[in-house]
């Protein structure tokens, strides 16, 4: 007997998975207020590539936590909102340098 007609099936690659952060990275973000509980649903169907907590209901500003590894997925998330809403990028949470303890870091 021969093997006619026998594919061979590659097996797919495991994802190599980078180690887990010690810390996340957080932006803040400016929207319009109105559009808040739109951008919780649309940030939830991205695969909650984060969480978020509002720091000013008024002017609509928001903190968004991340991973450090997820933040090409994040900007590609923010760019791709920007046809639903205007979203601005007030401040990426950088200046200040702080360990988890609150220690400054130099």
């Amino acid at each position: 007997m021969s093997k006619v007609g026998k594919s061979s099936r590659r097996r797919p690659r495991k994802r190599i998975c980078p180690p887990p952060p010690l810390r996340s990275q957080r932006m803040y973000i400016r929207l319009d207020p109105a559009k808040i509980g739109l951008f919780r649903f649309l940030l939830e169907g991205y695969d909650n590539l984060g969480i978020f907590t509002v720091t000013n209901k008024f002017k609509g500003i928001l903190q968004l936590w991340y991973s450090p590894h997820q933040k090409k997925e994040i900007r590609q998330f923010l760019q791709a909102l920007r046809t639903e809403m205007d979203v601005e990028v007030v401040s990426t949470g950088l200046e200040k340098k702080t360990s988890l303890f609150g220690e400054k870091i130099s």
